[in-house]
């Protein structure tokens, strides 16, 4: 099959292209042509700027795909100029979203008849914190007016794996491996959960070769806190109570994937992938991602939020219970 991918550079967009060669399929990836592309010579390459709006789109003019996976849009301003140019040359168009679209939910298991944020203004084009998850939504609805039964949505979880540029997964896999005390969030009983992204990527291209269409949730393994640490075989951890974290303003900035029991978006760590599973998502164990992880991080370049005489000092204050 012919596939057209919209980013298809970076983390997802790699991994995304790199399973279709895989599967013998031909790719063409547009993009600005700015990021570092380490994709092989046979990816047919595209410039353009979707900020741009059509015009922007010139490239595409006049070629035809059986898919697009949309791994670069984040607003409607992005996403309506590319759905409506392609509508006549795609069979079937794949949106990578998020499930933050769903907010923060009041209960799990997040399932995809959840309630969905109120999708942002076509005119919203910041998008931080506050904005991400109802941009998605507002991206999400293009796609379902534009193409109906031929859209796609793909909401996955948290994305780990190579290449990743956020320091999520990587800070505790690199954590673990330093040796001496480390902190570990909480008590143990907090949950969190990943996508591997090379799950993500190989269902993306199980949609595209089966012609399936809908909404499915992506997540992998809920795992709690203790669990994960066995997972990364940390060995010398102390932990450091909810309440402590919070008094120190540590957020998930500093403390990637933490999401205490109660807090916000905690929920969205309580995600079913029911729906992918019965269309064929395979996931990857844990270790195994873990594993990836820690051969791609040499030369990564990625450093800690969190200092290592604030990590001390919060271990000093659980040891002493002060």
């Amino acid at each position: 099959m012919n596939v057209l991918v919209l980013g298809g550079t970076r983390f997802v967009g790699r991994h995304i292209v790199e399973a279709l060669l895989a599967a013998g399929h031909t790719v063409s990836i547009l993009n600005r042509g700015i990021s570092p592309d380490e994709l092989p010579t046979c990816v047919v390459r595209l410039t353009g700027d979707r900020d741009a709006g059509a015009a922007g789109l010139a490239a595409l003019a006049g070629r035809t795909w059986e898919a697009c996976v949309d791994v670069s849009g984040y607003t409607p301003r992005q996403v309506r100029p590319s759905a409506e140019l392609l509508e006549p040359s795609v069979n079937r168009y794949v949106f990578i979203s998020a499930v933050s679209a769903y907010g923060d939910p009041q209960q799990g298991p997040v399932t995809e008849e959840c309630p969905r944020l109120p999708p942002a203004g076509e005119e919203v084009t910041e998008v931080n914190g506050e904005t991400y998850g109802s941009l998605k939504v507002a991206c999400e609805n293009i796609i379902e007016q534009v193409y109906g039964g031929r859209g796609t949505l793909l909401r996955p979880q948290i994305v780990a794996g190579p290449y990743d540029p956020i320091d999520r997964l990587s800070y505790w896999v690199r954590r673990a491996g330093q040796g001496g005390a480390m902190l570990a969030p909480g008590d143990g009983s907090d949950h969190l959960q990943f996508i591997d992204v090379r799950d993500l990527a190989r269902f993306t291209v199980r949609v595209i070769e089966n012609d399936l269409g809908g909404n499915f949730n992506l997540a992998g393994p809920r795992l709690t806190w203790t669990e994960f640490m066995n997972v990364l075989g940390a060995r010398n951890i102390v932990w450091v109570p909810a309440r402590t974290i919070k008094t120190a303003g540590l957020t998930e900035r500093e403390l990637p994937l933490y999401r205490p029991v109660g807090g916000a978006r905690s929920r969205l760590m309580h995600v079913s992938n029911a729906r992918a599973a019965g269309a064929g998502l395979v996931l990857t164990a844990p270790h195994a991602t873990v594993q990836a992880v820690r051969d791609w991080l040499p030369g990564s370049g990625l450093a800690s939020v969190l200092s290592s005489d604030r990590e001390v000092e919060l271990i000093r204050i659980a040891r002493d219970g002060t």
